[in-house]
């Protein structure tokens, strides 16, 4: 090193590393929740039941193509790349990770650089100013001495100013640690949105079309209803029927027409949705899934795991978990607080009148200045402040309690639901198989002429409100099985979330 170079820091350097060294980490280490699960569900597949959920593996991450469906797969696709909501969970990400990295800077010294120029003129009607003007005429002086004083007089600066306050007891590492914490639970809350998005789309999707299969039995009953009509107005022109006859059977046929334009609605209604979820404009996807298509069946096992697998895999849970571990960590840093601080500040550079003589080397000017901090009193605001982290630290503990307990009654209530649902829709199968052999019955009565007209009108009707509450039924299956997706927090690897 040239002897010439200031070396203000030098000797601290050695004290300095030796505190950092010395330093450790006060308050209490996070430890992982161990969530209260029970061994297996409460709730299990009855063995009539066409699509069993078994306790074995997990649901597969993409739980969306267990039904077969290429368009349900592209459209949440899609939506995953495009809805508003997840983007601005991703933006909270970013903004979280900038959070932690100005906390970890803390850690580090600060440095700022400077440049000034400084003109002044004293008083001379003052005491100081006074003695600047007076200090030439000093009485005795040297002949040609000149001790004179500018005033007015200017000053340039070039300079650095910098500080370090050195981690001794942790309370930045934990500010950090807290921060970390904060990114992993905004990246769970993203996975949040991601998993309440793709219910919503499959949702919708199984909705619509399960209204287009109702559009299609209305559509289908208008057809026999007005078959029904012409064969009672040639029982009537063959003098076989009444007017009576003819007039039921077209009111039939007017009120299942009346269904359709709320079938048409509703229809118009799920398209909108899942254009809202997909970004685009009212009517985007129109032209996409205005035709009508089957629904996708479920599959024939479903596998939910055990209760124990909910705890990593619900993006609610483990994002309680993160925000558990950062209240934690903060409380760690208000202990640190209570202990002393030890802070290195130093300041130089050059000064001079003129520009020219600013870089000589009798321009340079420094000062080193270690402080060290001692709380003495607050008036108990440090301690105050420990203890509201405490409070938030359980508060955190029990809010991840709760989210764990709702999870479990969340998947017991979607496997009993998705259970009954299955019930349900066999049930309305085999009656719906009876409605038509009635139906049958009832019109060979009526064309033999030893039935009654309002037999086979009435038969007609209950088969259309069965034939309607199956496609109800068989859209409630596959949206209770989305529902128990949702439930388990299926949708990705969650060892592929938060991250720093």
């Amino acid at each position: 090193m040239s002897p010439h170079r200031p070396r203000l820091l030098k000797p601290l350097l050695p004290g300095a590393a030796a505190l950092a060294l010395a330093a450790c980490t006060v308050g209490p280490d996070f430890q992982p929740p161990k969530p209260e699960v029970p061994a297996a569900w409460s709730a299990t597949s009855s063995p009539a039941a066409a699509s069993r959920a078994e306790p074995g593996a997990s649901a597969d991450a993409a739980w969306w193509t267990s039904f077969g469906d290429p368009e349900l797969t592209s459209l949440i696709a899609r939506a995953a790349a495009a809805n508003l909501d997840v983007k601005e969970a991703a933006l909270r990400i970013s903004e979280a990770r900038a959070q932690k990295d100005a906390a970890a800077a803390q850690a580090l010294p600060s440095l700022n650089g400077n440049a000034s120029w400084t003109g002044q003129q004293l008083s001379e009607t003052t005491p100081t100013g006074k003695l600047f003007t007076q200090v030439g005429k000093i009485p005795g002086l040297p002949a040609g001495a000149n001790l004179a004083i500018p005033n007015p007089y200017g000053q340039y600066q070039l300079g650095f100013d910098a500080s370090w306050e050195i981690d001794l007891f942790g309370k930045v590492r934990r500010n950090v640690e807290a921060a970390r914490a904060d990114v992993e639970a905004a990246a769970w809350d993203q996975r949040g949105a991601e998993l309440s998005l793709f219910g919503e789309v499959a949702r919708a999707y199984l909705d619509l079309r399960g209204v287009q299969a109702k559009r299609a039995v209305t559509l289908q009953t208008i057809a026999t209803l007005d078959q029904l009509l012409e064969l009672a107005r040639q029982r009537r022109a063959a003098g076989l029927s009444s007017e009576i006859d003819v007039s039921r059977a077209a009111a039939q046929v007017t009120q299942a027409q009346a269904d359709l334009p709320l079938l048409e609605a509703q229809i118009a209604s799920d398209i909108n949705q899942l254009s809202r979820l997909l970004d685009l404009a009212p009517g985007g996807l129109k032209a996409e899934l205005g035709a009508a298509a089957p629904a996708p069946p479920v599959p024939p096992v479903v596998p939910v795991g055990l209760p124990a697998d909910l705890a990593r895999r619900r993006p609610d849970i483990l994002g309680a978990e993160a925000r558990l571990h950062a209240a934690v960590a903060l409380k760690g840093a208000a202990i640190a607080d209570l202990y002393p601080s030890v802070t290195l500040t130093a300041n130089g550079g050059v000064q001079s009148e003129s520009l020219t003589q600013l870089l000589d080397w009798a321009s340079r000017f420094g000062v080193v200045e270690p402080q060290l901090e001692v709380p003495i009193f607050d008036a108990g605001r440090r301690k105050a402040e420990v203890r509201v982290q405490d409070a938030r630290a359980r508060e955190a503990a029990i809010d991840y309690a709760n989210t764990v307990l709702g999870a479990l009654h969340e998947v017991d209530d979607a496997l009993s639901a998705y259970d009954a649902a299955q019930a349900r829709r066999a049930a309305l199968g085999a009656t719906v198989t009876q409605d038509r052999t009635a139906v049958n019955l009832a019109m060979d009565r009526y064309r033999s002429g030893v039935g009654d007209f309002l037999d086979v009108l009435d038969a007609q009707r209950t088969q259309q409100q069965n034939q309607l509450q199956l496609a109800d039924s068989a859209t409630a299956v596959s949206t209770d099985l989305v529902a128990l997706y949702k439930a388990l927090g299926g949708g990705w690897d969650a060892t592929g979330a938060g991250g720093s």
